[in-house]
C-alpha cells in the first residue's frame, strides 16, 4: 500500500524575509489583523493578487538594487 504525502508537507516553506515583507504588507493594505484572526487562506483573491503585486515589485526592486551594487 503506497501512503502519500499529505498536500501540506509538499508546500515550498516561504523564506523568512519574504515572510516579513508579506507581513509588512499586510500591514500597510490594512490585512494584518484579518490575517493574524483566520490566517493567509482567509484573504480574499482581490487582496491576495493586491499584496502578489506589491511582494513582486518589491522584490524585483531589491534584486535590481542589488544587481547595480555589484
Amino acid at each position: 500500500m503506497d501512503i502519500s504525502k499529505s498536500r501540506k508537507s509538499k508546500m515550498k516553506k516561504t523564506p523568512d524575509d519574504v515572510e516579513a515583507m508579506k507581513m509588512e504588507i499586510a500591514a500597510e493594505l490594512g490585512l494584518l489583523e484579518k490575517v493574524q484572526a483566520v490566517g493567509w487562506a482567509g484573504l480574499s483573491a482581490v487582496e491576495t493578487g493586491r499584496m502578489g503585486g506589491i511582494l513582486t515589485k518589491r522584490k524585483r526592486d531589491l534584486a535590481e538594487k542589488n544587481a547595480e551594487a555589484k
